[in-house]
C-alpha cells in the first residue's frame, strides 16, 4: 500500500505503485534540502520551498521513487500554520478597512481565470468542456479531482495542468516581485524563540492549532490543517495571549517539507506525458495569469494597496504555496490569507453547482441529439 500524503493528489492518480519506504522519505527530505540551500546560496527568492520543490519534482520525473508520508506531511502543514499566524500583531491589521472590496474582488477574478481558461482549453486545445473546466479552476486541486474522476474527465491532464501552474508561479511569483522591489526577506517570526523558552505557551499553541486544524480536515475544508494552525496562531499572537514562537530551524523545515510534498506531485510521471501537456499548461497559466494581474493591478491603482500583497493574494495557485510565499517574501499573511481563505470557499460551493448546470446541460444536448436520455433527472425536465 502506498503510503505517501494523498492530501495532495498527484499526476498519476488512480494508477497502482510500488510500495513506499522509510528510504525513499530520507531520499525525498535530502534531495528537497539540497535544492533548498542551493537556491537559497543562488539568492533566489523564497528559496527553502521552491528549491525544495524543484529539485523534488525533477527527482520525480526522473522516475525515482519519491514522496512524503501523510502523516509527516501533515506536520509540515501544521508547522508552516503556526509560523505564518505568528507574524500577525496589532498593526498588521491595518488595511482591513480596505478589504471587504479586494475579497469581493478576487472570487470574482478566479471566476474570470476559470471561465478564460477553460475557453482556452477548449478553443486551442480542443478539450472536452468538463476537462477544461477542472483544469481552469485556480488552486482547488484535490476537489477538482474527485469531481474529475466522477465525470470521468481526463485527470491527468487535469492534475498535470494545475500542478505545473502552482510550481511556476511558486518559482516565478518571488523572482517577478524581487526584480520590482515589491518583497522583502524572508520573515519568520518576529523573536524566534527556543523550543524549551516557554514550554507551557509552546504546548498550549500546538494543542490550540491541532484542534482546530484537525476539525477543519475531519469536515473537508481545503488546506484546513495549514488554516487551523495559522487562525489559532494569529489570534494568539494578535492579542498577545502567547509570545512564545518556532525557532528559525524548525520553521525552514517545514517550508522544505511542504516543497517535497509539492514537487513530489510528479511522482511516477513520464517526461513524455508531462510534455504531451506542456503547451496546455503553460498556455493556460499564461491566460490565468494575465486575467490575475489584470484585477491585481486596477485594485492596486484604486484601493492604494501594495501591489506584492495583491499579486500573492490573486495567485491563481495552491493555497498551501502562496501562504508560505507571503511568509518567505515579507507579504501580510494575514492579507493573503484572507483572500486565498474565500476564493476557497467560493470554488468549495460554486463547483458543485456549476458541475451540475453542465451536467445537466451536456444531457440535454445529448436529447436534442438522439432524442433519449439514460439520466432519469434529464426526463423529468
Amino acid at each position: 500500500m502506498d503510503t505517501r500524503s494523498n492530501d495532495q493528489p498527484r499526476p498519476d492518480a488512480g494508477v497502482k505503485r510500488p510500495p513506499f519506504r522509510f528510504l525513499n522519505l530520507l531520499e525525498t527530505l535530502v534531495v528537497a534540502a539540497i535544492g533548498a540551500v542551493l537556491f537559497d546560496l543562488a539568492g533566489i527568492p523564497a528559496a527553502w520551498l521552491a528549491g525544495a520543490m524543484v529539485f523534488t519534482a525533477a527527482v520525480s520525473l526522473a522516475g525515482r521513487p519519491v514522496g512524503v508520508p501523510r502523516a509527516i506531511a501533515r506536520g509540515f502543514f501544521v508547522i508552516v500554520g503556526l509560523s505564518l499566524g505568528s507574524v500577525v500583531n496589532p498593526e498588521s491589521l491595518h488595511g482591513v478597512a480596505a478589504w471587504p472590496i479586494s475579497i469581493a474582488a478576487v472570487v470574482v477574478a478566479m471566476g474570470c481565470v476559470t471561465v478564460s481558461t477553460m475557453f482556452y482549453l477548449r478553443k486551442v486545445h480542443g478539450w472536452d468542456t468538463m476537462t477544461a473546466l477542472f483544469a481552469g479552476v485556480p488552486g482547488a486541486l484535490s476537489q477538482v479531482l474527485a469531481h474529475a474522476v466522477e465525470e470521468k474527465c481526463d485527470v491527468r491532464g487535469i492534475a498535470i495542468v494545475q500542478t505545473m501552474r502552482v510550481v511556476i508561479l511558486t518559482v516565478g511569483v518571488p523572482v517577478v516581485l524581487a526584480a520590482f522591489g515589491q518583497s522583502g526577506p524572508t520573515r519568520l517570526a518576529v523573536q524566534p524563540s527556543g523550543l524549551l523558552d516557554a514550554p507551557a505557551e509552546l504546548a498550549a499553541l500546538f494543542a490550540a492549532a491541532l484542534a482546530v486544524g484537525g476539525l477543519l480536515l475531519r469536515i473537508g475544508f481545503p488546506g484546513g490543517l495549514m488554516i487551523g494552525p495559522m487562525a489559532v496562531s494569529a489570534v494568539l499572537h494578535g492579542t498577545g495571549l502567547v509570545t512564545v514562537t518556532l525557532p528559525v530551524w524548525v520553521t525552514i523545515a517545514g517550508m522544505i517539507g511542504l516543497g517535497a510534498v509539492s514537487g513530489s506531485r510528479f511522482a511516477n510521471t513520464s517526461v513524455q506525458l508531462v510534455l504531451s501537456y506542456l503547451a496546455a499548461a503553460l498556455g493556460s497559466f499564461a491566460v490565468a495569469v494575465t486575467v490575475s494581474a489584470v484585477f491585481v493591478l486596477a485594485l492596486a491603482a484604486t484601493l492604494g494597496l501594495r501591489l506584492g500583497d495583491l499579486t500573492v493574494a490573486f495567485a491563481p495557485g495552491a493555497i498551501d504555496a502562496m501562504m508560505v510565499l507571503s511568509l518567505a517574501l515579507h507579504i501580510d499573511p494575514v492579507f493573503v490569507g484572507a483572500h486565498h481563505i474565500a476564493r476557497v470557499f467560493a470554488v468549495s460551493f460554486s463547483l458543485p453547482v456549476v458541475v451540475r448546470y453542465m451536467t445537466r446541460r451536456q444531457a440535454h444536448r445529448v436529447v436534442k441529439k438522439t432524442g433519449q436520455s439514460s439520466d432519469p433527472d434529464t426526463r423529468a425536465d
